[in-house]
């Protein structure tokens, strides 16, 4: 009796501990649809530089005060998406003229609702003499999910540095 019983007691106690709530299959990996609608926001990005619209170039980024952005011109750093704001309101400003950008190399890694990207991007400007400016600047672009939809979180643009002349290479190679 004792090998019938510890035969039923392993019987029940295996029944009582399997779970018969079948697994959740695991998530689709979304990791192509997601790179493709940072690269269609990335589009967008071009599309409202050569447009001159700032808000739609804002609508791109996260619209809080979580916003960090390093530009390549001074102060060191924008927080927040009001202070972004101003910063391309000034820049409009200070080339009034028609502004062109084109926008290469980019690259998306993407983990959840995270992702980052990197891409140079070449811009001509004409100042308000109507001198053009022309610019190339490495980008590095933070993305975050909000509510479904890509934006950009953290931003970091700059020129590279020659060390020999200590200037910035402002139309890098």
């Amino acid at each position: 009796m004792k090998i019938k019983e510890l035969f039923l007691f392993a019987l029940v106690a295996g029944c009582i501990g399997c779970n018969t709530t079948p697994c959740p299959a695991p998530a689709p990996d979304t990791t192509a649809q997601d790179q493709a609608a940072i690269k269609t926001l990335e589009d967008r990005f071009v599309t409202g530089f050569n447009a001159k619209d700032t808000k739609a170039i804002m609508s791109l980024y996260v619209p809080d005060q979580s916003l960090i952005v390093f530009d390549a011109s001074v102060p060191r750093q924008y927080a927040g998406a009001d202070a972004y704001t101003k910063d391309w309101d000034s820049f409009w400003a200070m080339f009034p003229g028609p502004a062109t950008m084109d926008l290469s190399e980019l690259d998306v890694t993407v983990g959840g609702n995270v992702a980052y990207g990197h891409s140079i991007q070449r811009a001509t400007m004409t100042g308000k003499k109507g001198k053009k400016m022309e610019l190339t600047v490495r980008v590095t672009d933070g993305y975050k999910k909000v509510n479904g939809q890509w934006l950009i979180s953290h931003e970091h643009v700059s020129v590279p540095i020659d060390f020999n002349t200590m200037k910035p290479d402002v139309n890098s190679k």
